[in-house]
């Protein structure tokens, strides 16, 4: 058996999973920003649970639900939640989001955050590991997310997603039709010379100047820059 992910407050246990802790999921959870205000949190496709996680140990919101389509990772998400200091907070939902978002239409988040699936449907045929099969975006396409997502937030709440930076322009797009506009866009890249891969962005139902930066990961070969290493420095055990 795999041994637990151990970060400084709680422990992963990933066997289960296709998708595993990477990177994407880390910068989601440390990036997004909380408010005081936030009460309530969503996770839509939670694979192991480590965004929720990540979210409980930054905040005070009394009710951190997680959806999770796969029954292998929902059953991970709902042992690593347990296990954490923080289970008597935590659900999580088995179930698809259409489904969710009919069951919960009376439910409204002050955050919701996903790492959405991302490989285009184009590229299905291509796909050959569980893994992949966890990234296609069929299971979850931009536009139900957002459509989604625009039911489920509170008027003042958050969305804050993780994707890569050549969708950025698709879901803005897809955004403004659900009413939702970004209020900060932080562009990632692994190094310096490297080229900008994900795009973390907020949005919100009122429209205002985006604020933008640029984080970058590594300084070389697993020296993190001092940004990254403050961003995640709560949560992994050796910075």
């Amino acid at each position: 058996m795999e041994t637990p992910f151990r970060f400084k407050d709680f422990s992963i246990a990933q066997d289960k999973c296709a998708m595993k802790i990477g990177t994407d999921g880390v910068l989601l959870g440390a990036w997004t920003p909380i408010s005081s205000e936030v009460y309530s949190i969503l996770d839509i496709g939670s694979g192991t649970g480590i965004i929720a996680l990540m979210l409980a140990q930054r905040s005070h919101a009394e009710t951190i639900d997680a959806l999770e389509i796969d029954e292998d990772a929902y059953e991970q998400a709902v042992e690593n939640f347990e296990n954490s200091p923080w289970g008597d907070r935590m659900f999580c939902y088995h179930a698809a989001f259409d489904e969710f978002v009919e069951e919960m239409q009376d439910e409204k988040y002050d955050l919701i955050v996903s790492n959405p699936p991302y490989f285009s449907s184009n590229n299905a045929s291509k796909i050959t590991t569980s893994r992949e099969t966890a990234r296609l975006q069929a299971s979850l396409p931009f536009e139900e997310l957002l459509q989604g997502v625009s039911q489920l937030l509170s008027e003042n709440g958050t969305f804050s997603i993780v994707i890569p930076k050549e969708e950025e322009i698709t879901i803005l797009e897809i955004a403004a039709l659900n009413k939702l506009y970004p209020n900060k866009i932080t562009e990632v890249k692994g190094t310096e010379t490297a080229k900008v891969k994900r795009s973390l962005i907020t949005f919100l139902f009122l429209q205002k100047e985006i604020e933008r930066d640029l984080l970058i990961l590594e300084e070389s070969r697993h020296n993190y820059t001092p940004e990254y290493k403050k961003m995640v420095a709560p949560f992994y055990l050796k910075l």
